[in-house]
C-alpha cells in the first residue's frame, strides 16, 4: 500500500492521519505552537416559503426553531471530537451562530468558532453548522419532509502553520 502520494499529506511526504502501517491515527500535535485560530462555516436549508414563514413567525409547534438550533450548533461545536474520530478535543474560546434568509425559500446558517490552540477549528465550525441545520429539519419535518440541507462548507480559517484560507 503506497502511502506517500496524493492529497492530505503532511510536509514530510506521509499522510497525516495514517501511521507507518497505513492505519488511522490521531495526529500528534504536541510540537505545534499555540496560536489564535478561527473558522467560519455555513450551511443552508431550502424549503417551502410557508415553512420559512412559519419559522420566522414562531408558528412551529416544537418551539423557537432558531433558538434551539443555535444551542444545538454550539453543542455540536463543543462535542465535535465525540462525532469525528480523529479530531482532537479542543477548548473553544467562542462559538457564534447567526441566521438569515432570502425571504422566499432559503434559510442560511453561519458559524464562527474560535480557539487558542495547536490545531484548527474547521471541523468544529462545520459540525456546528450541520447540527444547527439538522435541528431545524427535525423541528420542522412535520410541516415539510422534503427540505434540502446544503451545501455545508468552510468559508474561511485563520491561524496555524498552513496559513489562512478563504473560499471564493
Amino acid at each position: 500500500m503506497n502511502m506517500n502520494s496524493g492529497e492530505g499529506q503532511a510536509g514530510n511526504g506521509s499522510f497525516t492521519h495514517f501511521n507507518e502501517q497505513g492505519r488511522a491515527r490521531m495526529v500528534d500535535i504536541s510540537g505545534k505552537a499555540v496560536t489564535a485560530r478561527t473558522a467560519v462555516a455555513e450551511s443552508r436549508l431550502t424549503m417551502a416559503e410557508t415553512t420559512l414563514q412559519a419559522i420566522k413567525e414562531g408558528r412551529i409547534g416544537k418551539g423557537d426553531v432558531l433558538a434551539v438550533a443555535q444551542v444545538a450548533g454550539i453543542q455540536g461545536a463543543k462535542r465535535t471530537s465525540d462525532w469525528i474520530p480523529m479530531c482532537h478535543p479542543l477548548p473553544l474560546t467562542g462559538v457564534n451562530i447567526s441566521f438569515s434568509d432570502n425571504g422566499v425559500n432559503e434559510l442560511y446558517i453561519e458559524v464562527t468558532v474560535k480557539t487558542e490552540g495547536k490545531t484548527g477549528v474547521e471541523m468544529e465550525a462545520l459540525t456546528a453548522a450541520s447540527a444547527a441545520a439538522l435541528t431545524i429539519y427535525d423541528m420542522c419535518k412535520a410541516l415539510q419532509k422534503d427540505m434540502v440541507i446544503g451545501p455545508t462548507q468552510l468559508v474561511s480559517k485563520t491561524g496555524g502553520k498552513n496559513g489562512d484560507y478563504y473560499s471564493k
